[in-house]
């Protein structure tokens, strides 16, 4: 036994140096003695080289390690939304491939791939005499499949690791290369066996135009796995591989064809298929079974879900949670092979969509953005992003097209906000309820109130003038009337009591925060005319603070993923960090007083089919931005209209083939109305008619 390993070296050696002689005589190399140096030197070579590749020179031929596309489902898990790649690349196990995918790239690339061990010298001979000796044969190549391999695994290394100096070197047309090349390939195969080195071409090879596996070749010519390719499949899959793009069917299908019956020919020489089989498939015109799939790539391909899908790109690079860098992350998001099960709902998705279209069509001459967010309350699960916009990230995106994602913050893809009016309200109305006030308390109002009377106000002299919509003041007034009928003046008046400092507390307990990247910190944002809505916050964060409302007052960090797994191996994601931030009578209160502004106040049309218990505010930003907001049993919905771009006034114009002199909040309603009655009906959510039961001890 001890003497069998001299042997099998010797072997390898010989071997390499016959390899080394026939590269030199093909190089034009062999003059003047050069020869037999260049032979001795290999056997050199493989002793100073030999330690290096025990380790196998550093490169790792795992099938987990090559670069594969990553994909983002829907809630269900099975809703493709989009895929991401550098390389579109989907790995799987030789077991997934069929006999005869196997054996037609056997037989296109290396017949004697299960005889030699690694290196062929037979092989590089015949190439020899076909390209040097027999004229006119074209050129042939001699490296074995198993050489291809180790070729591919460099390159795709030197890319993972950002080196083009190495990926250059890995394909450069040397000696010193195809030496390199030979001596891992020997390794390999001492390391691998033949069905690990064959899995690992089959998952590495180019098979087309951006097409990186022979699963995604698969899956992209002939709409099926790779377990269930045919021979003819099998054969026009293995031909590509010479040159990708010349041979890729959906470049030049003639060429594509006349490759597959080669294929065929040696599938039959090699006694992989018998003559009759080959003569089945070589008349069969390539065009007529080919079953293209569009490869979609990244979120301009995922339709109606491209900006949840733009949120959730977002949320992976920012979170340290998928890598200590945002290099690390776009790495593992475009290379990793993860599958992404993201918070979208099907059916929120599809009725989000139909409904900012449906009020405002994105080819509306008003040229307004309509723009909404829903969130599960309790879960803090993002359900839907939609606006009446395309989504483009082209240069020259713009008109119906952008990708800037308005329902979202700044640091998300999004904007800077918009202002939201009376629907901060609310927030008012939670910070007097948990500062120890009524909501029958009667308040005196006024139409100016000097700075200095509000505790917390960063700016003392001055005097703010305030007044209702309709103009004036009522006075007196509780905050129970003030909200439901959304007066200005009520507002004031309450913050006179409890302070700007305590608004704000609220307002960030609730989830609140600023759009603007640089202007997150509300303490340093902190004025008087907040309390009506006078910073800018994204549609989705209001939806947030409704859902915590809406859930008892428990809040929770929007989420938009809840499940992320590379080779099997589920990785950590984001919580939403559910915590209870008020308590359940103020929440339970502040939503009765919001059904009552469905019943008896502003929001009357907020009403949903079927008496279904409704809680809703409306809010108009001066005459720029109009906002609603609507909550029910399962879900807290925002939107909001205006022109996103370039704020511009409301007065006289026509939206939607609506004209108004003056617009109002309550304009968004249908947006949310649609939505809701769609979605519920689709989801099947029941209603919950106790929702919304006042504490008498916060009434008074």
């Amino acid at each position: 036994m001890p003497a069998e390993k001299p042997k099998k070296d010797f072997k390898r050696i010989t071997t390499l140096i016959l390899a080394y002689i026939i590269f030199c005589v093909a190089g034009g190399i062999i003059a003047s003695g050069f020869l037999l140096p260049g032979a001795l030197m290999a056997s050199d070579t493989v002793k100073k080289l030999t330690p290096t590749l025990s380790t196998t020179d550093n490169v790792t031929f795992s099938l987990s390690d090559l670069p594969q596309q990553s994909r983002m489902y829907a809630s269900d898990g099975t809703t493709l939304i989009a895929t991401f790649y550098d390389q579109n690349r989907i790995n799987v196990p030789l077991s997934k491939v069929s006999k005869v995918m196997q054996q037609a790239v056997v037989a296109r690339e290396d017949r004697r791939f299960f005889e030699h061990s690694g290196v062929d010298p037979t092989g590089i001979l015949r190439a020899f005499l076909q390209t040097y000796v027999h004229k006119g044969g074209g050129t042939q190549g001699g490296s074995t499949l198993t050489q291809q391999y180790v070729k591919n695994m460099l390159i795709a290394q030197a890319q993972a690791d950002n080196d083009p100096i190495e990926a250059y070197h890995a394909q450069e047309d040397t000696i010193a290369r195809k030496i390199r090349e030979m001596l891992l390939a020997l390794q390999i195969e001492k390391k691998y066996s033949k069905a690990d080195i064959l899995q690992g071409y089959l998952n590495i090879a180019q098979f087309g135009v951006n097409t990186f596996g022979v699963e995604t070749a698969a899956q992209h010519y002939f709409s099926k796995s790779a377990a269930d390719l045919d021979a003819g499949e099998a054969a026009t899959i293995a031909s590509i591989t010479k040159n990708p793009t010349k041979y890729d069917p959906t470049v030049n299908v003639q060429n594509a064809q006349e490759q597959r019956n080669i294929v065929l020919d040696l599938m039959v020489r090699s006694r992989f298929i018998s003559q009759q089989e080959a003569a089945k498939y070589k008349p069969v015109p390539l065009q007529s079974v080919l079953k293209i799939k569009d490869i979609r790539v990244g979120c301009q391909a995922a339709g109606g879900a491209a900006y949840f899908c733009d949120y959730v790109v977002h949320r992976i690079l920012n979170s340290p949670a998928f890598g200590k860098t945002r290099t690390e992350r776009r790495r593992l998001l475009y290379a990793g092979g993860l599958n992404i099960v993201t918070t979208m709902d099907v059916n929120a998705e599809d009725a989000a969509n139909a409904a900012v279209r449906k009020v405002v069509p994105e080819d509306d001459k008003s040229g307004f953005e309509a723009v909404m967010a829903a969130v599960q309350p309790g879960t803090g699960k993002v359900l839907a992003i939609a606006q009446n916009r395309t989504y483009s990230v082209e240069t020259n995106a713009g008109g119906t097209s952008t990708a800037i994602n308005y329902a979202v913050d700044q640091i998300d893809g999004g904007g800077i906000g918009v202002q939201t009016g009376s629907t901060f309200k609310p927030i008012n109305m939670v910070s007097w309820l948990s500062n120890g006030h009524k909501a029958m308390e009667s308040l005196r109002t006024s139409t100016a109130y000097p700075l200095k009377t509000f505790p917390c106000a960063p700016v003392k002299s001055g005097v703010w003038s305030v007044q209702n919509s309709g103009g004036g003041t009522v006075n007196p007034e509780t905050p129970y009337n003030g909200l439901i009928m959304s007066h200005n003046t009520t507002q004031a008046a309450m913050a006179q009591k409890i302070g700007l400092c305590a608004i704000t507390k609220t307002a960030q307990t609730l989830g609140y925060h600023n759009s603007a990247i640089n202007e997150s910190d509300l303490e340093k944002q902190m004025q008087v005319p907040m309390i009506i809505g006078a910073l800018n916050a994204s549609p989705l964060t209001m939806a947030n603070v409704y859902a915590t409302i809406a859930a008892n007052g428990v809040r929770c960090d929007p989420i938009a993923i809840t499940k992320v797994t590379k080779n099997g191996r589920e990785l950590a994601v984001p919580s939403a960090g559910c915590k209870q931030a008020i308590s359940k009578e103020v929440a339970q209160t502040t939503a009765y007083i919001l059904n009552k502004d469905v019943t008896q106040g502003v929001a009357k049309d907020a009403q949903l089919a079927g008496g279904r218990k409704t809680f809703a505010k409306t809010g108009t930003a001066e005459d720029k931005y109009m906002d609603s907001v609507i909550f029910t049993n399962g879900v807290a919905a925002y939107t909001t209209m205006g022109n996103m771009e370039r704020p511009v006034s409301f007065t006289r114009r026509t939206v939607g083939g609506r004209t108004y002199d003056t617009w109002y909040g309550a304009y968004t309603l249908p947006i949310l109305t649609s939505f809701m009655n769609d979605y519920v009906k689709a989801a099947n959510i029941p209603d919950d008619p106790n929702y919304g039961q006042p504490d008498p001890s916060l009434m008074g």
